[in-house]
């Protein structure tokens, strides 16, 4: 692990000031992603800024809705009795991710913008456009078991590993932030991560410094909610494909370097369509490398399931 230096922020907006001026700041919440990766080389922060004791784990009512805060663990929020009984996808998403232990340290927000788990990324040995731009993408022509079938570019085919971030898709979340200029943001949780095109490092659209403080979720969906997973053992495996159902809405997990909102697949429903009729017009486009061709009919036969289940 390379040097770097520390300071503990005592508020938001005094955290997001300091990673806006320090070029190469990171911030430290439940460490269980950031970590690891100064650990193997891959994130090396010149200075790292910890918001662990920032007050911001509060879970409430907002608006008919729930305001999650950002320091919220994965534990509390799937534990939490509001969270169960009005949002039960986003508690089995939750279930699903990782395992007790770090759940109990993982963070709501660090878990939105947790980095992806593709091997090759991990692999310093292997040119990786995320880790340096420009440098190729060796999941290509590569062992591509974990790859994207949907929105790929030719420099990443890398996926996100969040399946909270899916379970929130589906629930049409928005993410709060705190900005430099101590000014708040509300960003649609669609419209927070971004496909890789020809950038794959740039993963969010967070601003230099920005830092997420809380989720807000809308009005319990009418309609059943479920989230189903497939990976290759239940627990310490990455995920091979999810789906996340909330009332009519419809996201997918491990397929793209982002939660796959199914707009498609909703619109399809919409007109009539049945369930495996809508999963092929969703996954029209998908492409598996070689490696990852079976994801497709994994995916296919998962958002069936998910949507019989629910009585499409």
């Amino acid at each position: 692990m390379r040097p770097f230096s520390y300071t503990r922020a005592s508020s938001a907006a005094e955290a997001a000031r300091a990673a806006a001026e320090q070029p190469g700041a990171r911030f430290l919440a439940g460490g269980t992603n950031l970590l690891d990766l100064m650990k193997l080389e891959i994130e090396h922060p010149a200075h790292v800024i910890d918001i662990g004791r920032l007050p911001l784990g509060d879970i409430a009512p907002a608006e008919g809705g729930l305001r999650i805060g950002a320091m919220a663990t994965a534990s509390e929020v799937a534990a939490d009795a509001r969270v169960r009984r009005d949002y039960p996808v986003l508690a089995q998403a939750l279930l699903a991710s990782g395992s007790p232990q770090l759940r109990n340290k993982a963070t709501t927000g660090g878990n939105l913008i947790q980095r992806t788990r593709c091997p090759y990324f991990y692999d310093t040995a292997k040119p990786c456009n995320k880790r340096e731009p420009g440098a190729g993408c060796a999941a290509l022509g590569g062992l591509g078991r974990m790859s994207a079938i949907l929105g790929w570019s030719e420099a990443c085919i890398a996926t996100h590993p969040s399946d909270m971030a899916v379970a929130l898709s589906a629930l049409d979340a928005v993410v709060e932030t705190v900005t430099p200029d101590g000014g708040a943001r509300a960003i649609p949780i669609d419209e927070l991560h971004r496909l890789p095109g020809e950038h794959p490092e740039h993963e969010t659209n967070l601003r230099p410094g920005e830092l997420i403080t809380a989720v807000i979720l809308p009005p319990p969906p009418k309609g059943r909610q479920g989230y189903r997973k497939v990976r290759d053992r239940a627990a310490y495996a990455g995920g091979l494909a999810s789906v996340a159902v909330a009332g009519d809405a419809l996201a997918l997990g491990c397929v793209a370097l982002k939660p796959w909102r199914a707009r498609r697949a909703e619109a399809a429903l919409k007109a009539g369509a049945p369930p495996l009729a809508a999963a092929d017009v969703e996954l029209a486009d998908a492409k598996g490398h070689g490696g990852a061709d079976f994801k497709i009919h994994l995916t296919r036969r998962l958002i069936t399931a998910a949507l019989l289940e629910r009585g499409a």
